[in-house]
């Protein structure tokens, strides 16, 4: 199911999954929303899709933001033309994973880290209302991977302030923002919180290859076979089997203790 919502002076389309049974909604109620904004359609399913399906299995109200479709990565299709295609991918692989999709309307190559941004991703937020949020590293050889992570820093600020005003009252709910594991943002990345994903792997797998660039018809890189063996790598040395990390603000990796246990 889609919808139109009104977010701030831009639009945005929601796209629904189809709605659980109410036997299904009764046994696993929705527990918390967790949001992950991706700067290209394909970003957070590739990095985070397999934590976004184990948290949709148990009972979590999943969102993925897209602030572009990636339009421009293919070099053998027209952008107008391959946005068409990301789209309709996007749609298929966060349908595999349980999620709603908000596409943002700006383009490949071109994301700003300006106040208007900043207050469309409050209003998104304001909207969402999660209680989590999933973005890149800021340290990024690709800009717009940088640029949403700063945005979304400062857009979390602006979304719980009472006196920046929006189309939607403020959410003071985020408890944590979790930055992913990508090639492209590797620069001072340290994992710190490893999820275990041993039984979502396929799921993944089914989710991430909805895109045609994953399965390497596009670009040289294999993006697949990497993902693949990262989440083994990080299961490795987090005991999980398979895993994904996430690094957080450095201000978070502290303990207070009134004595060593």
């Amino acid at each position: 199911m889609t919808v139109l919502i009104k977010l701030g002076l831009l639009a945005a389309i929601v796209v629904l999954p189809a709605p659980r049974s109410a036997n299904a909604q009764s046994t696993a109620p929705l527990t918390k929303t967790i949001l992950a904004i991706g700067a290209h359609a394909g970003d957070m399913e590739l990095t985070a899709g397999a934590v976004l399906i184990k948290q949709h299995k148990l009972g979590d109200r999943i969102v993925i933001l897209q602030m572009t479709l990636g339009e421009g990565g293919n070099p053998r299709l027209a952008p107008s033309l391959y946005a068409t295609q990301k789209h309709r991918e996007a749609l298929a692989a966060d349908s595999v994973i349980g999620a709603e999709t908000i596409f943002a309307p700006y383009r490949d190559g071109e994301i700003p880290n300006d106040e208007a941004v900043r207050r469309y991703v409050a209003d998104v937020i304001r909207t969402v209302k999660p209680a989590y949020i999933i973005t890149h590293w800021s340290h990024s050889i690709h800009k717009d991977h940088s640029n949403t992570s700063l945005i979304v820093q400062d857009a979390i600020l602006l979304a719980s302030l009472e006196g920046v005003v929006t189309q939607h009252p403020a959410h003071r709910g985020v408890r944590g923002v979790l930055y992913t594991d990508n090639w492209e943002d590797a620069d001072a990345f340290s994992p710190y919180v490893y999820v275990g994903v041993n039984d979502e792997m396929a799921q993944w797998r089914e989710a991430v290859t909805k895109y045609e660039f994953v399965g390497g018809h596009i670009s040289s890189f294999k993006y697949l076979d990497y993902y693949d063996a990262l989440a083994t790598m990080r299961g490795a040395i987090s005991g999980k089997g398979r895993a994904i990390a996430f690094d957080i603000d450095a201000f978070g990796k502290r303990r207070v203790l009134d004595s060593l246990p």
